[in-house]
């Protein structure tokens, strides 16, 4: 429920949700997965979830920001969207949600709710 308030990025083949754990935990990223039902039956979901835990686990430790959970929402289009197109989406969703400086120096991060459909 906490990372449904936090930040948000759509994008064609994944909707990534973030928030921040505590301001001084600097422990490495985590991560969640889920597929609803309009992604299709069960193995459909769990081929859906696969591909993404798959794209986190090359990507979170480059991409993610420490101190921060992320779930990843699996989109009927995560199962047939190439696996670099797939890796570019996830990519770019963690990218829009990195912490930006503000002008006191403090660490906010970005919202990014735009679709790229």
């Amino acid at each position: 429920m906490r990372l449904r308030r936090g930040a948000k990025a759509v994008r064609a083949s994944v909707v990534v949700e973030s928030a921040p754990r505590e301001p001084e935990d600097s422990a490495p990223p985590r991560a969640g997965f889920t597929a609803s039902k309009k992604v299709g039956n069960a193995v459909a979901r769990n081929r859906a979830r696969r591909r993404l835990k798959e794209a986190v686990r090359l990507l979170l430790p480059l991409h993610g920001a420490p101190g921060t959970d992320y779930v990843f929402i699996a989109r009927k289009r995560t199962l047939v969207r190439a696996w670099p197109a797939l890796l570019d989406d996830v990519k770019s969703a963690l990218l829009s949600l990195a912490p930006s400086d503000d002008r006191d120096g403090n660490t906010a991060p970005a919202n990014d709710i735009t679709r790229q459909d």
